[in-house]
């Protein structure tokens, strides 16, 4: 498998306007686009850095897996996201070499893009995510 780049760095807060003003009044940052994500029961903050984005997530009800990671873990990085050319082949890839994943077939978000998770037990304690861009 070949990773082009970090697409993003996934941060959970517990509130997004809080984290909002230091990454941009404090760390300079300029936001690019606020969404939220239903299926994932999230509200997002993408904020670009060079060729990056770092990601804020606030989980938006309790039972939601980033309420259940803020809750355990505390407010800090969630995941790290690369970009992959051909997700297919790469969880194809994975799955062969015996990594654990909990999307063994990417979801395709309400952009068009190829996602999937890699398992933080084969990562060494990281969730991971994966990427293929629309063409």
């Amino acid at each position: 498998m070949k990773l082009k780049r970090i697409n993003h760095i996934a941060l959970v807060v517990p509130q997004l306007e809080e984290a909002k003003r230091f990454w941009i009044d404090i760390m300079g940052l300029s936001l690019d686009h606020e969404t939220h994500i239903a299926e994932q029961r999230v509200d997002v903050a993408f904020m670009p850095i060079e060729n990056s984005n770092v990601e804020l997530l606030q989980p938006t009800d309790n039972d939601s897996g980033v309420a259940k990671f803020l809750n355990k873990r505390g407010a800090g990085m969630h995941h790290i996201c690369f970009e992959v050319d051909d997700i297919e082949a790469s969880l194809i890839e994975l799955q062969a070499a015996k990594v654990p994943l909990i999307d063994e077939t990417p979801r395709i978000d309400s952009h068009g893009k190829k996602l999937a998770f890699i398992h933080p037990k084969g990562t060494g304690g990281v969730l991971v995510e994966l990427y293929e861009l629309p063409k």
